[in-house]
């Protein structure tokens, strides 16, 4: 039965702490799966919040910390000494680990890793915290299976035994040389089938997937949906394995980043969450705003250049929102279509190609719009060349608004910069003064003012 978060079960677990009945508390948490504590944490107080966290067991809080919204557990963890969340570090795996240190202060990282009593498991935590947090070496885990060429099938089984105690879950074993080197990857119905005495150099599969300790995030993502693989080694500048990505980091990736594309298309310069404070939140939405506003400034200034027209033909006043709205949307909807395609590494036409399409596309629904506003004109009795007018300028601004909506974050993304920030505010701005400009350009060649 699905879990479901209800006033009733908050309220019970607050009287258990105010009665601090610890037993009758951590019995009843126990029933729960570390992803329900975390979201039951996150309706508690701050400090009812660290008294859960206190009371349980650091094998079962340290999942509950990685579930927790990252304000939350950075909250919790200012309640809690050094020692404390060293010891909530001793049961994360290295990668979630690191994520963890990352968020501290640099004095208490300091102390809480020399608080960790396992120093490989505190030396591989600072191996991880010098890659950057979006590259394959930022996000891979330092625990595998990984197993010697030159090693006996009997002798392998012996060692994996050994490693997979300190390894959650065994998505694939590797096959390196004496120097460390990634060789190939060993399928377990090949090592259970082997004779014992056989080599692993006989039996293993020479041909894996792997990335580079620098390779970024969005390309190890591409990779793995690519070769629909649960995990991929990571391999450093000599070839030598040193930790692997799983799916569900690489999702967590995804999921991240797509948050941030969201923010950015819709004018949101930072990474801001509903409950961030005022400060933050205007900070991050201000910039995009104010080109907002200059952005409709600019519109007005087109407008003033054509008041003589707007005095004898009025009526095109009232369709100004219509043509500002159509360029917005389209550019908006191109340019969605080509971020998400960058973003997956599907846009492999040349610009031109792409351009060609846009326009050919945008060709065929600007005449279809354009006919259905000359029936509408028909019907309301509206001067012809006034429809044809209208017509003619939402064939063009949508051919326009097409173009820009493909051209910019094309070319943005070829010179490194995210092409998210193309879309929303940026590109409707752009095209809501050049649709109005060219609008009203057209009217006064079609109506002659």
């Amino acid at each position: 039965m699905p879990f479901e978060l209800t006033k009733e079960l908050i309220e019970k677990i607050e009287s258990l702490i105010e009665e601090k009945n610890d037993q009758e508390l951590e019995s009843h948490l126990e029933e729960y799966h570390h992803a329900d504590i975390a979201e039951i944490l996150d309706e508690l107080s701050l400090d009812d919040a660290t008294y859960i966290i206190k009371l349980l067991g650091s094998d079962q809080t340290s999942e509950v910390l990685m579930e927790m919204d990252d304000d939350d557990r950075e909250k919790i963890l200012r309640n809690l000494n050094a020692k404390e969340i060293a010891e909530e570090i001793e049961e994360m795996d290295t990668d979630d680990a690191a994520d963890i240190v990352s968020e501290l202060s640099e004095d208490i990282k300091s102390q809480v890793i020399s608080n960790i009593k396992d120093k490989t498991h505190a030396e591989n935590i600072v191996e991880l915290l010098k890659y950057d947090e979006d590259s394959a070496g930022g996000l891979m885990a330092k625990e595998l299976i990984k197993v010697n060429e030159n090693w006996s099938v009997t002798g392998c089984m012996t060692e994996m035994r050994n490693q997979a105690e300190n390894v959650t879950r065994v998505h694939s074993i590797y096959v390196v040389d004496n120097k460390g080197k990634l060789k190939g990857r060993l399928s377990l119905k090949d090592l259970i089938t082997a004779p014992s005495k056989a080599e692993i150099g006989d039996v293993y599969i020479r041909n894996v997937d792997y990335v580079d300790v620098h390779t970024p995030g969005d390309e190890v993502a591409r990779v793995m949906q690519k070769y629909d693989l649960e995990a991929i080694p990571v391999v450093d500048e000599f070839g030598r394995l040193v930790g692997r990505i799983t799916v569900d980091d690489i999702i967590d990736f995804i999921k991240e980043e797509a948050e941030k594309d969201y923010q950015m298309a819709a004018g949101i310069s930072e990474d801001v969450e509903a409950d961030s404070t005022i400060w933050q939140l205007t900070r991050a939405r201000l910039p995009w705003l104010i080109l907002g506003l200059f952005g409709g400034l600019g519109a007005v200034y087109v407008m003033q250049g054509f008041d003589s027209a707007l005095e004898k033909y009025q009526i095109l006043f009232f369709f100004t929102p219509l043509i500002a709205a159509m360029a917005g949307n389209v550019g908006v909807q191109s340019s969605a279509i080509i971020v998400q395609g960058l973003a997956n590494d599907s846009v492999r036409d040349s610009l031109v190609k792409r351009l060609l399409k846009e326009v050919t596309l945008s060709i065929i629904n600007g005449t279809a719009l354009g006919l259905l506003v000359i029936g509408f004109g028909a019907i309301t009795s509206m001067a012809f060349l006034v429809s044809i007018t209208i017509a003619i300028s939402i064939l063009s601004v949508i051919i326009m608004a097409a173009l820009i909506g493909t051209f910019v974050p094309i070319i943005l993304n070829n010179r490194g910069i995210d092409p998210a920030i193309a879309t929303g505010p940026f590109i409707t701005t752009s095209n809501d003064i050049l649709g109005i400009l060219a609008y009203f350009y057209i009217a006064k060649l079609i109506l002659n003012f």
